[in-house]
């Protein structure tokens, strides 16, 4: 349906609608229609006196689409008035039009209305990411910084994760601002950063040099560079932090992980206690083992080939050096199928240690278990990030040594054709954001990714205070 140029009268809407395939949805996919070409808003209001003088009411939704249509053109006055119509008429607003009114309100001069609608929205919902990022944005462009960083810890103690975009505002509008607190603020998104092992792209890259170079009396400079392989960065000569884990970290983690993880409150929501301590004494009695092997996960590295091909591919190549393996497994495994041949089965065993799971069971505690008790020298093979379990771990320090455990012990499997197994380049060095005090060096990727990743960047901002 192609929207009207300019406003129409009733007798002209009513003949639109009457030569329109499905006259029931007509209003709808007009409006539909209308935002997606950005009609005039006199046009869009004509089309809503005409609902209100046949039905005598404007339906929820089409009220809805109008407001998406004044927010896309920036009508702070139309937006107001939508507002107070849809607070009238309906008790509750759904979560959308909450985030439209904010987005629309936040981008204008009325934005302080949009805290005020922020306040009313907690009142009934967490708000939210979107909410929160729109008002962030509104009191960062106006320069209320301390308010910006107010919501910002408030967003994430609901645990709402910050886009990159809303941190790279904050460096952005903080830019030639003086202030102590402010920059321990920003301090704190960099070491959020640390923490959460995120790279930020060029583009933030680029404000965080900025902002740090604006600071008044500062005196930082930030130049681009690549870390030598020793760990060494060559603009000031400054030693990287090392990847690999002191025995202390190693059993502290190790303590943490089992007691945090496989005995906290997450371990037994698709495992029996039985089956772990079944496996717990199957482990104790066999160990230490060299690799331990998510069996499930690897025999699907290859898609068209059969899974335990796959698995044996793994196992033979894994056992080349003598490693002491061991496979964890599911009981179907032990069915002769298409998918799982007796003969290669029985190959395998004989070359690994497997035990095999109910087939309901998450069998992650059991790959964090049997690693973690082999001690500092055993790796294991999965695709899985893991991601689960570096949550339930309470304090950023043990998720900051999870994570470099997971770097150095975790051999990615790929989809190779000549070799299933690569193992990343082990750097000397931990690829984080990292600070001396008068030093600052912040890994970034070139564009913007979205999913967590291995793949650490080589790529370096050496920031230093002369």
């Amino acid at each position: 349906v192609q929207p009207p140029e300019k406003p129409l009268q009733a007798e002209e809407w009513n003949r639109l609608k009457e030569s329109f395939q499905s006259p029931a949805v007509f209003e709808e996919v007009m409006f539909n229609s209308m935002i997606r070409c950005n009609s005039p808003i006199d046009v869009a209001k004509s089309l809503l006196t005409h609902v209100a003088k046949n039905n005598g009411d404007i339906a929820y939704n089409l009220l809805v689409k109008y407001l998406a249509l004044c927010v896309q053109q920036g009508q702070t006055s139309e937006i107001c008035d939508v507002y107070e119509i849809m607070k009238t008429k309906f008790k509750m607003l759904e979560s959308g039009s909450y985030n439209l009114i904010i987005r629309g309100l936040s981008n204008s001069d009325q934005w302080r209305m949009a805290l005020t609608l922020l306040e009313e929205v907690k009142k009934i919902m967490i708000p939210s990411r979107t909410n929160y990022e729109c008002c962030i944005k509104a009191a960062s462009r106006h320069q209320e910084m301390n308010l910006a960083f107010e919501l910002y810890h408030e967003m994430l103690t609901k645990d709402l994760v910050p886009t990159l975009d809303v941190l790279q505002a904050f460096f952005d509008f903080s830019r030639g601002m003086k202030g102590a607190e402010l920059q321990k603020e920003l301090f704190g998104i960099l070491l959020y950063l640390r923490d959460n092992q995120i790279y930020p792209h060029k583009m933030f890259m680029r404000s965080i040099k900025l902002w740090f170079e604006s600071i008044p009396g500062g005196n930082w400079r930030g130049q681009l560079t690549n870390i030598k392989d020793s760990g060494q960065c060559p603009v000031c000569n400054h030693q990287l932090e090392d990847s690999d884990l002191t025995e202390e970290e190693y059993n502290n983690l190790r303590e943490r992980i089992i007691r945090d993880v496989i005995h906290g409150t997450d371990m037994f929501r698709k495992t029996s206690p039985q089956e772990f301590e079944a496996f717990q004494t199957f482990v104790e009695n066999r160990l230490p083992f060299d690799i331990v092997i998510d069996g499930l996960n690897v025999s699907h590295i290859k898609p068209r080939k059969m899974q335990c091909e796959n698995l044996f591919d793994a196992v033979n190549y894994l056992a080349k050096d003598n490693a002491r393996l061991l496979v964890l497994g599911r009981k179907h495994m032990l069915i002769n199928s298409s998918n799982w041949k007796r003969e290669i089965m029985k190959e395998m065993q004989n070359k690994a240690d497997f035990f095999f799971a109910e087939n309901i069971s998450e069998d992650d505690a059991f790959l964090l278990y049997a690693t973690l008790r082999s001690g500092k020298h055993c790796k294991f093979v999965t695709r899985d990030f893991l991601r689960d379990h570096k949550a339930c771990l309470s304090d950023s320090l043990t998720r900051h040594l999870f994570r470099k455990w997971q770097l150095i012990y975790c051999v990615k499997s790929k989809k190779m054709f000549l070799s299933v197994f690569i193992q990343q380049p082990a750097f000397r060095y931990d690829c984080v954001v990292q600070t001396t005090g008068d030093t600052w060096h912040i890994p970034y990727k070139d564009t913007f990714e979205e999913k967590y990743s291995y793949r650490v960047p080589r790529k370096w901002l050496c920031i230093q205070q002369k």
